[in-house]
């Protein structure tokens, strides 16, 4: 195995059938990267859809919340999560919004009908 240094790069040369000694280490940490990346990137997502439908929701509040985790969920099932999850999120969202929205319109309709009964 022979180690190539150049500008501070180190490259490690595979000689034979040996792998170099760091080989599965340094595939391992940029896996373990990688992921945490991809789980940032959620997060990010994930807080931006809740802080734009937060003022909508404040009372349903927490069923926003298991929309974005059940949207969360669903794009974890396929094999593209950070492709998905965005508009998965703001599919479910947005679905959240309207049954709010409808729950509203119900119960104006509701307070009405027993002020004139």
């Amino acid at each position: 195995m022979n180690t190539n240094t150049e500008e501070g790069k180190t490259e490690t040369v595979k000689i034979g059938n040996q792998l170099p000694q760091n080989f599965y280490s340094s595939i391992g940490s940029r896996c373990v990267a990688s992921c945490k990346k991809l789980l940032a990137q959620i997060e990010e997502v994930k807080a931006a859809v809740m802080s734009e439908f937060r003022d909508r929701l404040e009372a349903d509040r927490r069923v926003l919340e298991l929309a974005v985790n059940e949207a969360e969920a669903l794009a974890w099932e396929t094999g593209f999560p950070q492709l998905l999850f965005p508009d998965l999120a703001a599919e479910k969202a947005y679905a959240v919004a309207g049954w709010h929205q409808r729950q509203q319109a119900l119960r104006m309709r509701s307070a009405r009908q027993f002020i004139t009964a």
